[in-house]
């Protein structure tokens, strides 16, 4: 009898980290691009933008809300890295690189598509633009191209679509890829809006009130709120102002700028 053909071995199955490192990177990506684009750039909305009560008319609570949302996003797509990191080894699997990068395109579409049901048409928080009349067609049009859109396209390729042209996918190149959108888009997510002056500022405990106002007069500032404690103070810094030259006196962490150098400042004395 002729030897029956050798059975080819089954692939190993890609460990579940690494399906939800891609999901998690795409989410947080898709919560960076639109905070990036739509809140910052564009500034055709933020993300309270649509509530109507008196404390979320002040610019202030408006981007401070946006700053949180993009701390959130931070903390997911930290999540999803971990995941990655953790789940490195399952590159040597075929399909481990097309899984990731699927999953990625999914979970920013599915940020989208969350973000059009949730934000836009049961709470109401925000529109895409807020600016015109027909606010429905760019809900519509955003969750269409960038939502379902993105997630099918994720899903196609998931499924084996487009085996034939799997050329430009490099194994190392989906990872590497992902994680420097990711280590890129969040400080440009902590760049101020184009035009806005006023930073939060946090000063070191015990800084006395004489020396909050030698740091204010250091920067032509001028002085807009403080809490209870004296410690936290939003400063309008005008159109000249240089915020890091508040860290000189005292200040511990200054809003609207890429690293907190005042904390290792404070740390090392």
């Amino acid at each position: 009898m002729p030897n029956a053909p050798a059975r080819q071995p089954s692939p190993t199955p890609v460990p579940s980290r690494l399906a939800w490192a891609g999901y998690l990177l795409g989410f947080g990506l898709g919560g960076f691009f639109d905070g990036i684009l739509l809140h910052q750039v564009l500034q055709w909305h933020h993300l309270l933008t649509g509530l109507e009560a008196p404390a979320f008319r002040d610019i202030r609570v408006q981007i401070l809300a946006d700053g949180l949302f993009h701390a959130l996003m931070y903390v997911i797509a930290i999540g999803g890295l971990l995941l990655l990191w953790r789940s490195r080894r399952a590159f040597t699997e075929q399909g481990a690189d097309r899984l990731l990068f699927a999953n990625a395109l999914i979970g920013f579409g599915a940020w989208h598509m969350l973000d059009g049901v949730l934000s836009h048409w049961i709470l109401g928080i925000h529109r895409i633009r807020m600016d015109v009349e027909n606010r429905l067609f760019w809900d519509v049009l955003w969750f269409v191209v960038f939502g379902v859109a993105f997630a099918a396209v994720g899903w196609w390729l998931r499924r084996g679509g487009g085996d034939g042209a799997r050329g430009g996918f490099r194994k190392a190149a989906t990872p590497v890829a992902l994680t420097l959108a990711v280590l890129v888009a969040g400080p440009i997510a902590a760049l101020p809006p184009p035009g806005v002056t006023t930073v939060m500022v946090l000063f070191t405990p015990g800084t006395t009130l004489p020396a909050v106002f030698q740091a204010v007069a250091a920067v032509d500032g001028r002085m807009v709120w403080h809490d209870p404690s004296g410690q936290l103070w939003a400063i309008d810094l005008g159109t000249g102002g240089n915020p890091a030259r508040l860290y000189r006196h005292g200040a511990m962490l200054v809003s609207n700028t890429l690293l907190p150098v005042g904390c290792f400042n404070w740390i090392r004395g």
